[in-house]
């Protein structure tokens, strides 16, 4: 029998009930007593995985361990309002690279929105305003006048102005859910709809303003998952990478031409689809993965090589599970999760006056 939290994480050839709650069994496992949830346990955590892996708990329901993974962040952010790229096992004492990337940082917006949706506690809205602020503070900083996101700020404080198109998207998506978290407070913030604006227009209009990494799954799908593309400019870029990079039956490449699937891709993928209104497609890419469930824990190796006939590399992440968990939800129809992904239901900022 289903519960309110398993219920909506039930989808035909992905997940029956029990699949459901073994794979959110398996994300707290990984989780740590003070919040971390590291890719697996003895690996690094990464901001932004942490993120995805806490929101797949509140879309299965598991709203203090989520709790617990946002009071993580909070505890251990940096004066500057940044994070850094990774952390031993999730050991805040602990560094492992000490660079600080713009989406991974960005991406607490998106978490912390998710959480009072799913929650409705004001109370933690109120407690995480504060880190969410100096994050988007911290981004922005490194927003180059053609509107894209610099990829990161060293340690020794120099910025790296090259532009990613993923990591830039993602952004978008964080900027999108920070001003709803603004406007929710009713404390405006013109300066971030202004640069949320700049940001889509050069996602949209200017390729030459990102480096170069078409090669790449997630530069093809992510302008749409993170709602810099809509409508119909959305689905003819879906439909122009599609055979590039969806292996039928095994799931979506990481990088052309490398006969290698991964789980996280393809569910961000399903995701994308769902946004643009193509859920059948996002149900077939979501079945076409679960040759990664490890049937005893729930968790989902991360990758493929489908010429081999070999899961590589041999690591069961909780982000993978965590997109997965994600992109069922949306098609589930959770409140939160459709209403964070979905493209019409965040606020978009302001157009530029540029190539209209």
């Amino acid at each position: 029998m289903t519960t309110p939290r398993t219920e909506h994480l039930v989808l035909t050839g992905v997940l029956t009930a029990e699949e459901a709650a073994q794979t959110v069994r398996g994300i707290l496992a990984v989780q740590r007593a003070d919040g971390a949830i590291p890719w697996f346990r003895g690996h690094h955590l990464d901001p932004w995985d942490h993120t995805e892996a806490a929101m797949a708990l509140d879309a299965a329901g598991e709203h203090e361990a989520a709790g617990r993974a946002y009071d993580w962040l909070a505890r251990h952010q940096n004066q500057d309002g940044s994070w850094y790229a990774a952390y031993a096992d999730g050991d805040a004492a602990d560094v492992t690279d000490r660079g600080r990337e713009t989406n991974f940082c960005a991406y607490v917006a998106v978490g912390v929105w998710h959480h009072y949706l799913a929650t409705g506690d004001d109370t933690f809205l109120d407690q995480m305003w504060p880190t969410v602020f100096a994050a988007v503070e911290f981004v922005l900083e490194l927003q180059q006048p053609g509107g894209q996101i610099g990829w990161k700020r060293e340690d020794d404080g120099t910025p790296v102005d090259d532009a990613l198109l993923t990591g830039s998207s993602s952004v978008h998506h964080a900027l999108r859910c920070a001003l709803a978290i603004a406007e929710e407070r009713e404390e405006p913030q013109p300066d971030w709809e202004l640069a949320v604006g700049a940001l889509r227009h050069a996602i949209r209009r200017h390729p030459e303003r990102f480096l170069d990494k078409d090669r790449y799954s997630m530069d093809w799908y992510y302008p749409v998952l993170g709602g810099a593309l809509t409508g119909a400019e959305a689905k003819d870029r879906i439909e122009g990478g599609w055979d590039r990079f969806v292996v039928p039956g095994l799931g979506v490449r990481c990088v052309v031409p490398n006969p290698w699937v991964t789980g996280g891709e393809s569910a961000e993928l399903a995701l994308a689809l769902w946004a643009v209104g193509e859920s059948d497609r996002a149900l077939e890419i979501l079945q076409s993965i679960q040759h990664l469930r490890d049937p005893g824990t729930g968790l989902y190796w991360t990758g493929y090589v489908f010429d081999a006939q070999a899961v590589w590399p041999e690591e069961l992440t909780s982000w993978t599970a965590g997109s997965l968990l994600l992109a069922v939800a949306a098609l589930g129809g959770d409140e939160a999760t459709c209403a964070v992904f979905s493209g019409d239901r965040l606020p978009t900022g302001l157009d530029p006056d540029c190539c209209q």
